[in-house]
């Protein structure tokens, strides 16, 4: 597979660094030229073969309930997580086949963030004190179950498909304890422009906001995280994210980041939460302050980041308020043979306030 990922590269006449390069669709001599490798190498009937066993991934994408997004790739090892890339590459080279020559092409993974380089960054524990400042407003924002979320990963799992597709996901609760689950394909990166989608007989583009689920369950209550409402006083809510993570001990870093994106895939913070969640990523240890960035939406958050083995965890924050905006995972080293490189982005999501 490594082989014919680069082959794949190959295709695209521009050269890896030109600013041309970045997430836009190949031009048609790219496309011909890709068609041709495909067809002499062989890669569309693995494709194929790979998106056959992968059909359903709308499935995949959406399971029932706020918690339950697959998040597969931080239980697995390197080795799978690099399997997934390659996977990636060959799925949206079949979609754009299917597709033809007359449609936009998508494009599967994004680029990874940029911190502005002429910023200064600013350290947790001051954004913490402004959270502070922020929940002692009158006016500030309250607590509300269910979310809001922008989302994209590569994922690894025994019986579902091996790739999440660019999707938007809204969660609300009604007042007898009732939800309802709307996901969406859609790529914040490039609103109207068709997205890599699900058909029953594979990958394909489907238009920019197609619905790949819109459920309704019925009314339920549960006392135990991340259903309970979340505490805003930090020492309560570090061990309410244990629970919420069936943890032994108080969590760590990357485990903390887990928790934090249970409890946003499931609640909207209002500005007490907020303060005891930037609180509590401030008494953290790892959490690198690194500068501005513009995150997928367009919103301006500063950035920090925590270097594990093989991997680096992107957290977003607003820097007026203290709410998490967004958390990105990116490679931090080169796997060669399974065709991923150091930045290559492995997951990210946005929530929407």
């Amino acid at each position: 597979m490594a082989d014919e990922l680069e082959l794949l590269r190959r295709a695209d006449p521009v050269p890896s660094d030109d600013p041309r390069f970045g997430d836009g669709p190949l031009g048609p001599e790219a496309e011909s030229r890709l068609a041709h490798l495909l067809a002499g190498a062989g890669v569309g009937a693995r494709s194929g073969a790979g998106a056959d066993a992968g059909a359903g991934t709308g499935a995949g994408v959406e399971t029932g309930d706020a918690g339950d997004r697959p998040r597969p790739w931080r239980t697995r090892t390197r080795l799978l997580w690099a399997l997934a890339a390659t996977v990636v590459i060959a799925v949206t080279a079949t979609a754009l086949l299917l597709a033809g020559p007359s449609t936009t092409p998508a494009v599967a993974a994004p680029r990874p963030l940029v911190v502005r380089a002429d910023s200064t960054p600013v350290p947790l524990d001051r954004l913490a004190e402004r959270a502070e400042r922020e929940a002692g407003d009158d006016g500030s924002a309250g607590l509300r179950k269910g979310t809001h979320v922008q989302s994209w990963s590569v994922g690894m799992s025994e019986d579902e498909p091996p790739i999440t597709l660019p999707v938007e996901r809204v969660v609300r609760w009604n007042a007898d304890d009732s939800h309802t689950v709307l996901v969406v394909a859609t790529d914040p990166r490039h609103p109207g422009r068709r997205v890599l989608g699900e058909a029953e007989d594979g990958p394909r583009l489907v238009e920019d906001g197609h619905v790949i689920s819109e459920r309704t369950f019925p009314p339920s209550w549960s006392d135990a995280p991340p259903q309970s409402p979340p505490p805003h006083d930090t020492a309560r809510l570090r061990a309410y994210l244990r629970e919420a993570q069936h943890l032994d001990g108080p969590p760590t870093t990357p485990e903390l980041l887990d928790a934090v994106a249970v409890l946003l895939d499931t609640w909207t913070p209002g500005a007490r939460e907020n303060a005891a969640l930037a609180r509590l990523l401030a008494d953290g240890e790892g959490l690198r302050p690194v500068g501005r960035v513009t995150d997928r939406l367009g919103r301006p958050g500063q950035a920090y980041v925590y270097e594990g083995s093989g991997y680096r965890r992107m957290l977003i924050m607003d820097p007026a308020t203290g709410a998490v905006l967004g958390l990105e995972a990116t490679a931090s080293a080169d796997e060669p043979e399974y065709g991923v490189e150091a930045g290559d982005v492995m997951e990210y999501s946005a929530w929407i306030r």
